[in-house]
């Protein structure tokens, strides 16, 4: 590992992660949750703790793949530069992409609209030994359409339909959706990227400083930026309806990349490790066959 430092074993990980997880046991605030939090770490000693859980995950991810049982959910959301994609990058560094797939949700076309609101996302769910990873998800409906009222008017929906309860009714058709998932072996995590006004703003600056990353800045991301109150007001009402022991959220502290990436990773881990999955088991006829096939090989030519 790093630094010559070794990483802590897998049960200690949770400590990185029970601190952040919202299972709906417990009443939510999200200003409770300081954006800047470290766990007590420093960037070296995340790096080693982070290195090791991708060696861990591509061990676990390959077992997964190869049990072809379970299958894994995770959910990214954020505001705009809170680290989503830079996230899944490292986490996933170096597991095989064929057991693994990311879905990036943008504006709606005419053929969701056509659909449910969570259709297009459905058709994108993992088969079993996957891992489907999305970046923004049906929680989308609840977040930007709800700080956007003009969106919901276009979204086609039967006029009658469009009440003032209409995201309180999108709340349990997410949390029975997914409870349905769980009940059929997919495991469910889901990550809100926390990250601070102050910090996105440094971001925004770095990328209109840094013309490799001008094509990450949009203007709009602007308008979104002076609807910070009601964006963080909608990720309270979201995290505090739809968390629950099988679909848990994550608050994590996302200032620091670093530390956000130990928070995911562990979570992760934690959650494949707690699977106990095993290789299949080979039957005595298929051994006899390996033994024909390995006398035939050892004889040459």
């Amino acid at each position: 590992m790093s630094n010559g430092k070794s990483s802590p074993p897998i049960k200690r990980l949770q400590s990185y992660v029970t601190p952040f997880r919202i299972d709906g046991s417990r009443e939510f605030h999200l200003k409770s949750y300081d954006p800047g939090e470290t766990g007590g770490l420093d960037k070296d000693r995340a790096k080693t703790i982070i290195e090791a859980n991708r060696d861990r995950l591509r061990d676990l991810q390959e077992r997964l793949y190869a049990n072809d049982r379970w299958s894994m959910l995770l959910i990214f959301q954020g505001m705009d530069a809170a680290g989503k994609d830079s996230a899944i990058e490292s986490v996933f560094q170096g597991v095989n992409p064929q057991g693994c797939e990311v879905y990036s949700f943008k504006t709606p076309s005419s053929k969701d609209l056509d659909h449910d609101f969570m259709w297009r996302s459905t058709i994108c769910l993992p088969e079993r030994g996957r891992i489907g990873i999305f970046n923004r998800s049906y929680y989308e409906e609840c977040l930007v359409v709800r700080v956007h009222p003009e969106i919901l008017a276009k979204q086609r929906i039967p006029e009658k339909l469009v009440t003032k309860n209409i995201w309180r009714e999108r709340f349990e058709d997410i949390s029975a959706f997914e409870r349905y998932l769980a009940r059929n072996g997919t495991v469910i995590l889901k990550f809100f990227l926390n990250v601070s006004k102050e910090e996105q703003r440094e971001r925004f600056l770095e990328r209109l400083d840094d013309k490799s990353k001008n094509w990450k800045f949009s203007v709009g991301d602007i308008a979104e930026r002076a609807l910070w109150d009601r964006y963080q007001a909608a990720y309270q009402d979201v995290l505090r309806h739809t968390s629950s022991k099988h679909a848990p959220w994550h608050v994590v502290p996302a200032d620091h990349k670093w530390f956000a990436r130990v928070v995911i990773g562990s979570a992760i881990v934690g959650a494949l490790d707690g699977l106990d999955l095993k290789y299949p088991k080979v039957g005595k006829d298929a051994q006899r066959e390996f033994a024909q096939i390995r006398a035939a090989l050892d004889g040459k030519p």
